[in-house]
């Protein structure tokens, strides 16, 4: 077994005995370590806590240059990382003032990286998937979660998950699989959308389902996307292949996605950008994450998401990336961190609890990840050298990361 010691940590962040889905007011707390140090065996946290309780001895540890900060990895629990190529070209319609439900009524958007996707073979989307996903963890991602739904036909999409499956098989992070099918009416059924579903559910479900290749079923329930019944009808037929709902609802309108996501008992309801007061008081009610993506609104100049507000009446609030060619092209968490704290009033604490304990639990693997407590994986960050915990989401152009260590190797 193979021994790492870490001594004079200047600040062991998030070490928790307790593992808890933290909700309104909880995000605050996060637990940290003065002067610390930490065991890894292989790859678990096997120990930690107060350099004044070390009784190891110093000549076969790691001791850190002063003012080092060591923190949990992130768990970026909304992605869509497998895509084909780019789309630069809207994001200079965009600046030209064209929206993105008129960007996506001229042929482009979702559909236009459908077209892409289905013209790339899987070992080309591998390749370029593969380069994203060293680039995230570099940053500090540990665990992730991937979506389809830029196949939006059954080549397509299976394609896309057999691509997901073989990150799972290769990389060293964690990864969740999130068939996202219902996330665009291509062409030829905007007008026929009862026979793109039936394609999903008849076609698309059971060949999934053989090959294992999803874990959780996706909607994108939106005004000339999916109706809050059709992404009801979806989910339920996902249950009957064992696929839980992690919905994108009220991105850009409220239409009924957050009472059908709560009926649907969703692990999370992610996006949350377009909110009323009802339904701000209904995410502080429901039992699963409420999923924000504030580089994708930062991205499209929309208004961010109340995370304060959400934060009040006790919502599990989690912070992701959406990494996406359209609306978010860069997985970078740091970013969305500080994103979180300078645009949301998001405190550093509350930032990075969402980023990491929230994260794992919108991913069901907070047994294993989110935060820095004996038994789980040491997938952990190493900064240089600041002078504060504060200072990560403050200068929010540098990169503070030293060393990333996923699975009790660094990378």
């Amino acid at each position: 077994m193979a021994t790492q010691i870490f001594t004079n940590i200047s600040l062991l962040v998030n070490t928790r005995e307790e593992n808890k889905l933290l909700r309104g007011n909880e995000l605050f707390n996060l637990p940290c370590i003065k002067n610390a140090y930490i065991i890894i065996e292989d790859d678990i946290i096997a120990k930690y806590g107060s350099m004044n309780n070390y009784k190891h001895n110093t000549n076969q540890s790691t001791r850190l240059k002063n003012n080092c900060i060591v923190l949990p990895c992130w768990c970026d629990s909304h992605t869509h990382l497998v895509f084909a190529g780019s789309r630069e070209n809207e994001f200079v319609d965009k600046i030209k003032g064209l929206s993105y439900a008129e960007i996506a009524a001229k042929g482009e958007g979702i559909l236009h990286s459908a077209k892409k996707l289905n013209e790339t073979s899987e070992g080309e989307l591998f390749i370029q998937a593969w380069k994203r996903l060293e680039e995230v963890t570099k940053l500090g991602t540990g665990a992730i979660e991937i979506k389809s739904g830029y196949g939006l036909t059954l080549d397509g999409e299976l394609k896309m998950l057999r691509v997901i499956k073989k990150l799972k098989e290769k990389s060293s992070l964690k990864i969740k699989s999130t068939f996202l099918g219902a996330h665009a009416f291509p062409v030829e059924y905007k007008n026929d959308h009862e026979k793109y579903i039936n394609i999903i559910i008849d076609e698309m479900l059971p060949v999934i389902a053989k090959e294992k290749l999803a874990d959780y079923i996706d909607v994108f329930c939106e005004k000339d996307f999916f109706s809050a019944e059709e992404m009801e009808r979806i989910c339920k037929a996902g249950k009957e292949y064992g696929l839980k709902p992690k919905l994108h609802v009220n991105q850009l309108n409220s239409i009924g996605g957050i009472e059908k996501g709560i009926e649907l008992n969703a692990i999370s309801l992610d996006h949350l950008e377009t909110l009323n007061e009802q339904e701000i008081q209904l995410l502080g009610k429901f039992n699963g994450c409420a999923t924000l993506l504030p580089s994708a609104a930062f991205f499209l100049r929309m208004p961010l998401q109340p995370a304060r507000r959400l934060i009040h009446t006790g919502a599990a609030v989690t912070l992701a990336s959406d990494y996406n060619p359209g609306s978010s092209p860069s997985g970078n968490m740091n970013f969305v961190i500080s994103l979180a704290c300078i645009q949301m009033k998001m405190l550093p604490e509350e930032a990075m609890n969402a980023a990491t304990i929230n994260g794992a639990f919108a991913m069901e693997i907070e047994n294993d990840f989110g935060s820095i407590s004996v038994g789980k994986k040491a997938n952990l960050i190493f900064t240089k050298p600041v002078p504060s915990l504060a200072y990560l989401p403050y200068s929010f152009a540098t990169n503070l990361i030293d060393k990333v260590m996923i699975n009790g190797a660094f990378v």
